[in-house]
């Protein structure tokens, strides 16, 4: 994983509610864990866009329904701020689903996401429709 230049902050924990925006039949995903967080007993796990998540599928396909994915974070409601001094905030949560090296399952991103989310993970960058 490469460093993104924002300050992001971690607005979304364990146990948060996503929405898929990709076409691998996912609707919507729980966060149950966060790849490469070391933090203290007790403390719940946090994090935020371009962050790799381990996610429970809710709702969505019967194939894919009750499946334990990897996800990428490319959405956050919580508003974070650029070098550049803007602040971005979006008006969802949202989550690319990935394979374990970071590679996009499904072949299409149906709405916009963030440039940070592209900065770390440049494959899902190739697949979206806008980034913002």
């Amino acid at each position: 994983m490469k460093p993104i230049s924002a300050k992001v902050p971690h607005s979304l924990q364990v146990g948060s509610y996503l929405k898929c925006v990709d076409n691998t039949g996912a609707k919507e995903l729980q966060i149950i864990a966060v790849k490469g967080y070391k933090g203290v007993k007790k403390r719940i796990p946090g994090c935020g866009v371009g962050g790799f998540v381990v996610c429970a599928v809710k709702k969505g396909d019967p194939k894919i329904k009750h499946e334990v994915v990897h996800a990428l974070i490319v959405r956050q409601h919580g508003e974070f701020r650029r070098p550049n001094g803007m602040r971005v905030r979006f008006e969802d949560n949202a989550a690319v689903i990935v394979n374990e090296k970071g590679e996009p399952r499904g072949t299409r991103i149906k709405t916009p996401i963030a440039k940070e989310a592209v900065e770390r993970f440049s494959m899902v960058g190739k697949i979206a429709s806008a980034v913002l």
